[in-house]
């Protein structure tokens, strides 16, 4: 067994794919099927089902998968750790950061650190926070932006942001002329509403079902711009970010009673080595986010000091 079998092995269990772990490794399929064929032989252990297309793994590679996880990450980080007594002339941060953050809060912060660090490389994933969360517990991220209160005693958090989540509907609808309502008359409308997994529907639902309201959902999506196109249309209203609501001239934004905020954090691996890399991310975002909410004071959103 070796490390290009472990490599090749973790990249398939994550995909489920023979051939989309082979594009991912830029290896041809033939040779990634024959190193698990061999890793299998030498083991005498059969790693994965494999049905058609698609492959999982089974009992004994669950087993090995925590192994090749630990030691591909043990790697990474004395790779890290060594280009860090090089300097921070180089080095990669991969972070997951949420669709709307992404597209309304990140933007200025990537630009800004890239300005700052133009030989550091961030790469940024686009993912819901469910899968954020999971993605940063499999060591497949370095950090990112999750949503709530509690994080798991796993994880290091440093909070960033609290942002009011509002009503999204558009301008002829009869919320307008209110100032505030209730989420029990919010639940008796049609909604379109995030798909299972995302942190806003889970938040919302918690709170209806506690109350025992059942809401009347028309249509799931895990697209913003196709819920704030979806409202603008009519089928029925929706729930964002106050700062996503507020940038288009198209729609409302009106509050709960009583408010709504969702808290945003970032996270990372408890106990893991941090590049010099990411922690200048760390540093920069938040020192940006201080400012951020400098900017905002009075407009209802909070950063961390």
């Amino acid at each position: 067994m070796d490390l290009r079998q472990l490599r090749f092995f973790a990249e398939i269990a994550r995909f489920s794919n023979f051939t989309r772990a082979a594009e991912e490794l830029h290896v041809a399929q033939p040779a990634v099927s024959t190193a698990i064929r061999k890793l299998e032989e030498e083991l005498e252990l059969v790693l994965f089902n494999r049905q058609d297309r698609k492959v999982s793994l089974t009992a004994e590679g669950e087993i090995l998968l925590e192994h090749a996880r630990r030691i591909l990450g043990d790697l990474k980080a004395a790779g890290q750790e060594m280009a860090d007594l090089r300097g921070l002339g180089k080095g990669e941060v991969r972070v997951g950061v949420p669709p709307m953050m992404s597209a309304y809060f990140f933007p200025t912060i990537i630009c800004a650190f890239a300005k700052r660090y133009p030989h550091l490389h961030l790469a940024v994933s686009g993912e819901g926070a469910a899968s954020i969360l999971k993605m940063i517990i499999q060591g497949e991220l370095d950090m990112g932006v999750i949503a709530g209160g509690h994080a798991p005693d796993s994880l290091e958090v440093r909070h960033i942001l609290r942002e009011e989540v509002v009503m999204c509907i558009p301008p002829d609808h009869p919320f307008t002329a209110r100032s505030a309502v209730s989420l029990e008359e919010f639940a008796r409308q049609p909604l379109i509403m995030f798909k299972e997994g995302y942190y806003q529907r889970e938040m919302l639902f918690e709170e209806m079902k506690e109350s025992g309201m059942t809401p009347e959902v028309v249509f799931e999506t895990n697209l913003y711009t196709m819920v704030k196109s979806l409202v603008k249309k009519g089928l029925g209203i929706s729930t964002l970010l106050r700062m996503v609501v507020e940038d288009d001239a198209e729609l409302r934004a009106v509050s709960f009673d009583p408010p709504l905020y969702l808290d945003l954090m970032l996270a990372w691996k408890k106990g893991a080595y941090l590049s010099r890399a990411n922690r200048a991310f760390v540093d920069f975002l938040m020192e940006q986010v201080r400012g951020y909410g400098a900017a905002s004071e009075g407009g209802g959103r909070t950063t961390t000091d």
